[in-house]
């Protein structure tokens, strides 16, 4: 009986420690700037390529050029979080974008007279 607890007891300080030691990252693609976060990465085997399972969309991303920086467990969960930065605002429609032109009337003023100039000698 002790035996087979010392055994268990081996497993599972061996099973707590590797669920302990995740290494969390951020993956950032320098040509569009989209920055990624992941636990787990891949050699993709195309000319230093790496694949990752992105955490908050769930998608499989291959990137050729990646800039990755190991993170803490508490910036990886905030950053998940974090809302998405594809909500933008919304851009203003035609209508409300262009100002209304002013009218041939309004837009040439009449110019004041000019002042007389002396003689040049």
């Amino acid at each position: 009986m002790g035996k087979h607890f010392a055994t268990g007891l081996v497993l599972f300080g061996l099973m707590t420690m590797v669920a302990g030691c995740t290494s969390y990252y951020r993956v950032t693609d320098p040509a569009s700037g989209k920055t990624y976060y992941t636990t787990e990465m891949k050699d993709a085997g195309r000319g230093g390529a790496v694949k990752i399972k992105d955490a908050k969309s769930g998608s499989m991303v291959t990137l050729q050029s990646s800039e990755v920086k190991e993170i803490s467990e508490e910036e990886y969960e905030a950053a998940l979080k974090a809302p998405s930065m594809k909500a933008t605002a919304p851009m203003p429609s035609a209508e409300k974008a262009t100002a209304p032109m002013p009218s041939a009337e309004k837009a040439t003023a009449p110019m004041p007279p000019a002042e007389p100039q002396p003689a040049a000698k």
